[in-house]
């Protein structure tokens, strides 16, 4: 019996839909943002991020659901959706006022850091399109029936934009339910995000009750934790070293209230520096575990995206091989990789990701 039960390819027009905000990225490449007279321009977006790794390293076809204010950084960020391979099918256009007053796209300023400067993210993404997102905007109907659509990701950053994002989730997910389309949450939790909206507590509210309709969850391992509200002290260093034995105690319970939930696949990281960083990731199907090969001493060149690349690539081992094993040696190699590039996304190919998992090397390929 399949691990997920997947609609088949040839009966859908998208292997992945992904709702969530595309930003532009302002990158300073090895400076900072307070000191920086130049930046380089990246998309990217938590949930629109795993999209774009499924279809530019894996050729699977995705499709992308956001908002856009109709101007020329909007259609900036669209042109760069488009040189990433995603449908922009399902972007709503919103009429701009001129200045940002009612409607805006979001900025998202980001230096990589170094040795012992850690990354800094500021995000500038206030009365943003994507945040004004509401139930009805959206016809799930026509994207899940009439399209057809394999699996549905969307995540916490998404949630935490305003009172009405979560309301789009929930009603995305129904529709998807009613398909049969399999649908992942990334907790990815953003302190920045929820502090004028009730906080980590206001962020355990809604995650726990977006849970209810979710095949496969992704995460930090303090997300399994912290941002759902269970007792299970929060592991913040070293979660490399979580072994299967631990990772039952801290997903026995959320198995409990959640029964449908199939997959919990989070990732495992030990900071040492901004530079350096153990790297890895752990999975339970019910109830077997699978660990990915641990990369120790992992060197980083940006870190940002890293968890988004791992989803995508997991996402495609279930999909290709319905294995966890294999997809959670996919998702670890292709993190690994993304991180090693500048901006939000993956430069990497099937071919990179294999070559990482088979233990091929470092050697120069002529």
């Amino acid at each position: 019996m399949p691990v997920l039960e997947l609609i088949k390819r040839d009966e859908c027009r998208y292997d992945l839909v992904s709702l969530g905000e595309v930003m532009l990225r302002l990158d300073p490449g090895q400076g900072r943002i307070h000191t920086s007279r130049n930046f380089r321009v990246w998309e990217g977006g938590g949930e629109y991020n795993v999209a774009r790794g499924l279809r530019r390293c894996f050729n699977m076809r995705a499709a992308v659901v956001t908002a856009l204010a109709d101007n020329a950084i909007g259609r900036l960020v669209e042109d760069l959706i488009l040189q990433g391979g995603v449908d922009t099918s399902f972007i709503k256009w919103r009429e701009y006022d001129g200045c940002g007053r009612e409607v805006r796209n979001g900025l998202n300023f980001t230096e990589r850091g170094f040795g012992i400067r850690g990354a800094i993210g500021v995000s500038d993404r206030g009365n943003t399109a994507a945040s004004q997102l509401k139930k009805g905007d959206i016809d799930w109907e026509y994207i899940f029936g009439k399209c057809g659509v394999r699996w549905f990701h969307t995540g916490g950053i998404f949630a935490a934009l305003s009172e009405t994002t979560p309301d789009v989730i929930e009603e995305a997910m129904c529709a998807a339910k009613k398909y049969k389309t399999i649908i992942s949450y990334d907790l990815n939790y953003r302190a920045s995000l929820w502090k004028k909206r009730g906080g980590e507590k206001r962020a355990q509210e809604i995650n726990r009750h977006i849970l209810k309709y979710v095949d496969v969850l992704f995460g930090n391992i303090e997300d399994l934790t912290a941002r759902l509200g269970y007792e299970t002290s929060p592991i913040k260093e070293n979660q490399i070293n979580i072994d299967i034995v631990m990772f039952s105690e801290i997903t026995d319970s959320i198995l409990a209230d959640y029964p449908g939930m199939k997959i919990l696949a989070p990732t495992l990281r030990n900071s040492k520096s901004a530079s350096i960083n153990d790297w890895g990731a752990i999975c339970r199907a019910k109830d077997n575990f699978y660990q990915a090969t641990r990369r120790e001493n992992l060197e980083i060149f940006d870190r940002v995206g890293g968890g988004d690349s791992f989803v995508s690539g997991f996402i495609y081992g279930m999909m290709r091989y319905d294995d966890p094993q294999r997809a959670v040696e996919y998702g670890a190699a292709h993190g690994a990789l993304a991180m090693t590039t500048p901006g939000d996304n993956s430069m990497s190919n099937l071919n990179d990701v294999e070559s990482l998992i088979s233990g091929t090397g470092t050697r120069m390929v002529r």
